[in-house]
């Protein structure tokens, strides 16, 4: 081989590699600039979701002051009690429809639902002691579920012990208060259990009394002491027509019942717990809100992000 060949070969060599050096370097701009451009849509799209559903819950508490206006029991009969079903969000904006066709492809949908009409767990403790007539409630509650009663026992005293120490403010090892009954797996509680009691228990910020007007029959049948489930269904069937007013009607349909006391059974509200989904193009959000009524009054306590998914995934 020649030196002019060898100077030929190398010459092609360094410019074959300087050729791969560009098009790497292109191809890293292009990708870098593609992921700019989903970051930001992506951060647009978290943006909208979370403004048109922070609007919904704004649109669910006035329904609720409205509510509270009319000073009467809380009723699953209440029209603020009927689910809004999933509608294009541009038929709230725009009263041409004929204007609509440029609006985003956002769908909205949610419920208001009483969150008193399940137990409430802070009904377990009161100051610093385990009350055991609520565990009594709680244990028939977990037989309802299909759980171990003796779960319970379980709650009563992580909840107990949780309460004590975050008052006492000392640093001595304990379980965390926890907000939500999704959280009591910090008592050790399993996944599957804490599923199962979802339906029927809840955990407020404070005791409260469960609303007769709102509570499922497995609720009422524990909540009320000397209810049978089959007493706890004509209550629940009663109620359809009517909202019951006090607590003399209930003792009068019920008189196995005894005297109920009224700070665990009520007939009013001002828990509740508003759901909202989003489907926004190709992106759902969903997210339930916790307030609470004090007059007419609306407080927002809690958010949490229950799920965000492409519509597209699994």
């Amino acid at each position: 081989m020649t030196h002019r060949s060898k100077q030929r070969g190398a010459a092609l060599l360094t410019a074959m590699i300087i050729v791969t050096l560009v098009v790497t370097l292109a191809a890293s701009m292009v990708w870098q600039q593609w992921r700019a451009v989903q970051v930001e849509a992506a951060e647009r799209a978290r943006a909208q979701s979370a403004w048109i559903l922070s609007g919904a819950l704004d649109w669910a508490r006035l329904i609720l002051r409205e509510d509270a206006r009319n000073d009467r029991p809380t009723w699953l009969g209440e029209p603020m009690f009927t689910q809004l079903e999933e509608a294009r969000l541009s038929t709230f904006l725009a009263a041409d429809k004929d204007n609509t066709d440029d609006a985003p492809e956002a769908f909205l949908s949610g419920k208001i639902t009483d969150a008193q009409a399940r137990y409430n767990l802070r009904n377990l403790v009161k100051g610093s002691t385990v009350q055991p007539e609520e565990i009594i409630t709680l244990k028939q509650l977990c037989v309802t579920a299909g759980v171990d009663p003796e779960v319970a026992n379980t709650i009563g005293t992580a909840l107990n012990a949780a309460q004590v120490l975050a008052t006492a403010n000392t640093s001595i090892d304990a379980p965390l208060m926890p907000q939500s009954v999704a959280q009591l797996t910090w008592f050790g509680v399993d996944a599957a259990t804490v599923q199962r009691l979802a339906p029927y228990v809840v955990l407020l910020p404070e005791p409260t009394p469960v609303n007769v007007n709102t509570a499922s029959r497995e609720v009422l049948s524990a909540a009320i002491k000397g209810l049978d489930l089959a007493s706890a269904e004509r209550l629940v069937q009663k109620r359809q027509r009517a909202a019951f007013k006090n607590l003399t009607e209930i003792e009068a349909l019920v008189p196995a019942a005894g005297k109920i006391d009224d700070t665990k059974i009520g007939m009013k509200s001002n828990y509740f717990e508003v759901r909202g989904r989003l489907r926004l193009d190709d992106r759902v959000l969903d997210r339930v809100s916790l307030v609470k009524r004090v007059g007419i009054e609306i407080l927002v306590l809690q958010r949490d992000l229950v799920a965000s998914r492409e519509t597209g995934g699994p």
